[in-house]
């Protein structure tokens, strides 16, 4: 995500709008995900516990469930729009965001169903909460369609790119590389994110060759 914002969503932006507007747009970017961040703040802890004893009915831990999946599907919100304009720029530039997103979705979906699981037994219910936590991806990219593109041009366009750049960005360095390094040594951290920026590279590079 990191490198597909600087290689192709912001030089596209600054190519649109010149340096100081496509700045700009990233900067909104990121600082729009800062305050979704400080204000709705969502939690990946909920997957790291080991729940022991009588805890079927506990309301405080449903409660932290529901909490969890409604921040997360508000953080989910901006990335339906990052996938749509992705989309826009190229189908398949569009699809490899999706796909990338859908990956860093994989711990939210867990960080919803297991208090929830843990605290009903019931794994639908589990599932269906966590389900409606990523829904709104799909719902921002209908509305990012909707809003947008009666009103689309290439300026616009560049703006959204920008803006998207920021956001991914921001959503890299505050949630997936943290994330990564909890699962293991740091060193390992940094080797995946670099064997996924040249996994990316080369995606990219065979998409303009074909």
């Amino acid at each position: 995500m990191i490198l597909v914002s600087f290689v192709e969503l912001l030089p596209t932006g600054i190519e649109e709008l010149g340096l100081f507007g496509g700045f700009v747009a990233f900067f909104g970017g990121m600082i729009f995900m800062f305050l979704i961040d400080v204000f709705i703040p969502h939690s990946y802890k909920a997957e790291h516990h080991t729940f022991k004893g009588k805890i079927r009915g506990n309301k405080k831990l449903m409660r932290t469930g529901l909490m969890v999946a409604l921040g997360i599907g508000i953080h989910n919100f901006p990335e339906g729009l990052a996938a749509f304009a992705g989309a826009l720029k190229d189908p398949a530039f569009g699809l490899t965001i999706a796909v990338a997103i859908a990956i860093h979705n994989i711990p939210e979906g867990l960080a919803v169903a297991a208090p929830i699981y843990a605290a009903t037994g019931s794994r639908s219910k589990a599932f269906w909460w966590s389900f409606l936590s990523g829904v709104s991806e799909p719902v921002g990219a209908g509305l990012g369609a909707l809003i947008l593109l009666p009103f689309l041009n290439e300026p616009l366009l560049g703006a959204v790119l920008s803006a998207v750049a920021g956001i991914m960005v921001f959503i890299s360095i505050d949630e997936l590389v943290p994330a990564s390094k909890a699962y293991g040594h740091d060193h390992l951290a940094i080797i995946g994110l670099i064997l996924g920026m040249v996994v990316m590279a080369l995606s990219l590079w065979m998409m303009r060759i074909m």
